[in-house]
Parts: structure tokens; C-alpha cells; sequence
């Protein structure tokens, strides 16, 4: 029951985060096909991505991994666990009201130190100007984070996980509405973010009231409860933020090569489909559930909730990677060719997908190991492995720059990516028999691989004897979809007869969510 409890929230919020990633999706493309790439765009990335990596920090990472499992232990134990969330809800939005207000100040500093290579070209005078509109999505997101924690510790996940498709369904529609009135659609796009932040915190804090647990703002207190949280929080901000800051030092070097922004952008919102449906999963549902099974001293709990989420990761990151590196250009081909999107722009995209593909297995494990960490109130250990990887991934983006030009960042990426992964595994040793795999995941690990190995065969076969299809506009739509459903039939197929998995259980977990 409580693995079927397990994969039941992980399919919640894998599924509203489908949800969210397919609205993405169709995002990217209106703003590829609408827009392009080339300095709009270009300026349009690093403007939005200046909130985006100080979420990571305020919200989803440090605050997460610090308040979580702080949280958790006050709503078991009945020791006030709602006056302890009242007074982070506090702390946290005088915190980032500060922020907003600094960054306002020194807007243009910030888009200098993030896209240096924009000063002295029109798309510095964009950056900042469209900074200064969507940087306060920050305090709604933050404060969203925070309802999020309380509503994923308590077990319902489904609001928290469905709020993000508003962003998306906000985004769309603000594109399409620019699009059809002749305006300029950028400005519409970056006047509804800030809009959209406020409707996804009031999602979640109506879900909170529901849930019985009463928020209000108030005076900010540093009480002895909350500097322990700040302690904890502070490392874990770098530890669980990596990713986005070396998508930031990508961003800097890339900068230096018109249209190269945009080129990353969209090659990293492809393989975020399956990091943020499964990676995001497994880091929200995990951290309460190992949380609570430490506190009872349940080990064997705990082992067997980290296995089962490494068998969910892997079941879904494997075929995505071998994806990635055999059918980039079909791909990129059919969700962004369109419009001011070039066949130039898909090669160079493509390229960054394949390399990315490389590094989307250790984006998921990082997912994965670091909750073995913050469910221990550990945020020290992972704080110095990431900053090892943040020095690994700026050497090698700086450094492979003159020799491979912008391409470089996406290498620096997936490189430190999986040096962050060894550091996590040999930093989880000393944790005990709770943080290994148990056998049925030793059994059936190396029976994924090869389903996934099975799909890539039949997934190349295909490409070879249908590739002629990309080729008519009008049929390249239906021959991605017969490329994608004939690799999730061998997938499947092969998995089933090999016994990496049982249909069973998928039905089981499917019907409980």
C-alpha cells in the first residue's frame, strides 16, 4: 500500500507537470514561430530567466529543502505547524520584497552580469526594459512555494502541481491574442507574467485554506525556529539551484553569438519536458515521504521509497535520453520550424538537444539523491558538491569557447552535471543501507537499460526507412507521431516481456491518483 501510495503521488504530479510542459510546449512554439530567434527573443530569455533563477534560491530550491521537512515534523508531532508556516510566509515575502525592490534599482547591472555579450546592441535596452515588467513574478511564485511545501506535506499534491499550468495557459493566450491583434507580441507576453503569478498564488492558498491550514501576512520574526530555518536554507539555495545558475553562465557565454540564447532556450525546454515531468515528481514527492519515514526510524520505508522512485526515474529518463540523441532534428523539425524559426535554427538546436540528452540521467539523479540529503536536514553536504560542479561548469563554458563557440555552455552543463551526481553517490555512502538500492531494483535496472537499448534499435530502424516523411510539410506531423508511438510500443513491449516492469502496477497507482 504505501508503494502504491508512492507512485500514486508521483503520477499527480507527473501529470500535472505533463500538463504544464505540453502547455510550455505550445508556449515556445507561438514564441519561435511568432517571434524567433534573434535579439526580441534573445532579450525575451534573459529578462525571464532573472526571476526564474532566483525562484530556484528563494522558492523551489532553498525553501523547499529547508521548510519541507521542518514542516512535516511540526504537522505530525501537533506542534503548531501552522504558526511556524505563518511566520516563513512572513519572512519569505519580506525577504523577496526586498529582493524585487533592489533589482529594480539595479535592473540593468543584472542583465549585464547574466548576458554581458548584449551590452552595446539593442538587446540590452529590451532586456532590462522587459526585466523591469517580469521580475515581480518572483514574490507571487515564491509565495506560491511556500502554500506548495504546505499542501505536498500534507499529502495533496494535485493543486500544487496543476498550478504552473497557468503561466502556460496565461502565456498562450496573451501570444495568440498579440498575435491576431497586430501588436507587438512580445509586449503582451511579458504584461501577463506578473498576472499569471498572481492567479497561481491564489490557486494555492485557496487549496491550502481547504486543506484546514489558515495563512495570513503579517510582521515579519526572526525567531529562533526561523534562523534554523534560514541556516538550513541558505546552503541548500546553491545546492538545489545549480542547474539554473549554470544555465545562467551558459547564457553569459552564449550571449557573445547572435541567436545562440535562443538556441539554448529552446533546446533546454525540450529535454525540461521529461526532467520536469519526472525530476520534479520524484524531488516533491520524495522529500515528505523520506522525511516522515526517517523520523519513525522506518529504514526499511525509506529504502524501499528511494528505490521505487529510482525505478520511476529510470523507466522514464532512459528513453528519453536515447530519443534525444537519435531524433534530434526531427524533433526540433516539427515543434519549432515554423514561422521565423529556420531549418539553420533547428541544426543548432538540435546539436544542444543531443548534448543535453547526454546529461538529462544525471539532471534526474540529482532529483533523486539530493532528498536522501534535505530529509536529514543536510543541506551543507550538497552545498559544497554543487559549488565543485558550478566551478566544473563555468571552466568548461569558458574555456571550450573558443574551440567548439557556442555550443560550449551546453557541454559545461551535462558535464557538471554529472560530476554533481558522483559527488551526491559517494556522499550518500556513509547514510547507510536506506540510501542503496534494494535488490528487486538491482533486478530489474539493467532490464530497463536494455528495453531502452531495444527501443533505441527499433527507434533508429524507423528513422532510416521513414525519414523521407520529415520532408512533406504536410505529413512530417504524423511521421513524428508514428516515430514516437511506435518507440513507446517497442518500449513498452520490451519491458513487459523482459520484466523491468508490470503493466499491474501502473494500473494500481493509476487508479489511486
Amino acid at each position: 500500500m504505501k508503494q502504491i501510495r508512492l507512485f500514486s503521488g508521483l503520477f499527480t504530479v507527473g501529470f500535472w507537470t505533463l500538463a504544464s510542459r505540453i502547455l510550455g510546449f505550445l508556449r515556445e512554439i507561438l514564441l519561435t514561430a511568432y517571434i524567433g530567434p534573434g535579439p526580441v527573443m534573445d532579450a525575451f530569455v534573459a529578462a525571464f530567466r532573472l526571476p526564474n533563477m532566483f525562484r530556484r534560491f528563494f522558492a523551489e530550491g532553498a525553501f523547499n529543502a529547508a521548510f519541507v521537512p521542518m514542516f512535516s515534523k511540526r504537522l505530525e508531532g501537533d506542534e503548531n505547524a501552522e504558526g511556524f508556516a505563518q511566520d516563513a510566509f512572513n519572512l519569505l515575502g519580506a525577504a523577496v520584497l526586498a529582493l524585487v525592490g533592489l533589482a529594480m534599482v539595479f535592473m540593468p547591472g543584472l542583465v549585464w552580469l547574466t548576458a554581458e555579450g548584449f551590452y552595446g546592441d539593442e538587446r540590452f535596452d529590451l532586456a532590462v526594459d522587459y526585466g523591469y515588467i517580469v521580475f515581480p513574478y518572483i514574490l507571487f511564485m515564491s509565495l506560491a512555494a511556500l502554500f506548495s511545501g504546505v499542501l505536498n506535506a500534507t499529502g495533496r499534491f494535485a493543486a500544487a502541481a496543476a498550478a504552473p499550468v497557468l503561466l502556460n495557459i496565461f502565456a498562450c493566450t496573451a501570444l495568440i491574442f498579440g498575435a491576431l491583434s497586430g501588436g507587438e507580441v512580445i509586449r503582451w507576453l511579458i504584461a501577463v507574467i506578473p498576472i499569471a503569478g498572481i492567479a497561481q498564488l491564489a490557486l494555492v492558498w485557496v487549496a491550502t485554506e481547504r486543506a484546514g491550514i489558515h495563512i495570513r501576512p503579517g510582521v515579519p520574526r526572526l525567531s529562533p525556529e526561523m534562523r534554523n530555518m534560514v541556516r538550513i536554507a541558505i546552503p541548500a539555495a546553491l545546492a538545489m539551484g545549480v542547474t539554473q545558475v549554470n544555465l545562467v553562465v551558459g547564457q553569459l557565454v552564449a550571449s557573445k553569438t547572435e541567436k545562440a540564447v535562443s538556441w539554448l532556450f529552446a533546446a533546454d525546454r525540450l529535454y525540461q519536458l521529461p526532467l520536469g515531468v519526472v525530476g520534479i515528481a520524484i524531488g516533491i514527492v520524495l522529500l515528505p515521504d523520506l522525511s516522515r519515514r526517517l523520523r519513525a526510524d522506518d529504514k526499511d520505508g525509506a529504502r524501499n521509497a528511494f528505490s521505487r522512485a529510482g525505478e520511476f526515474m529510470l523507466l522514464l529518463t532512459l528513453p528519453s535520453t536515447i530519443a534525444f540523441l537519435i531524433i534530434p532534428i526531427p524533433l526540433v523539425s516539427v515543434l519549432f520550424e515554423r514561422g521565423q524559426f529556420s531549418a539553420e535554427d533547428t541544426a543548432a538546436t538540435a546539436l544542444a538537444v543531443a548534448v543535453y540528452g547526454v546529461g538529462l540521467p544525471s539532471f534526474m539523479l540529482q532529483k533523486l539523491l539530493q532528498p536522501l540529503f534535505f530529509a536529514r536536514e543536510d543541506t551543507r553536504s550538497p552545498f559544497r558538491y554543487a559549488a565543485v560542479a558550478m566551478v566544473i561548469n563555468a571552466a568548461l563554458a569558458f574555456g571550450l569557447y573558443p574551440l567548439v563557440g557556442w555550443i560550449a555552455p551546453a557541454i559545461a552543463a551535462s558535464a557538471a552535471g554529472w560530476a554533481m551526481v558522483a559527488l551526491l553517490a559517494i556522499g550518500a555512502r556513509r547514510m547507510g543501507d536506506e540510501a542503496r538500492f534494494d535488490d528487486r531494483f538491482k533486478q530489474r535496472a539493467w532490464r530497463i537499460v536494455a528495453a531502452s537499448v531495444g527501443m533505441g534499435i527499433v527507434l533508429f530502424a524507423a528513422i532510416q526507412m521513414f525519414g523521407w516523411a520529415f520532408a512533406l510539410a504536410g505529413w512530417r506531423y504524423l511521421a513524428l507521431l508514428g516515430l514516437i508511438g511506435t518507440a513507446a510500443v517497442a518500449y513498452f513491449v520490451l519491458g513487459h516481456l523482459l520484466g523491468a516492469f508490470k503493466l499491474a502496477e501502473f494500473k494500481r497507482a493509476l487508479r489511486r491518483s
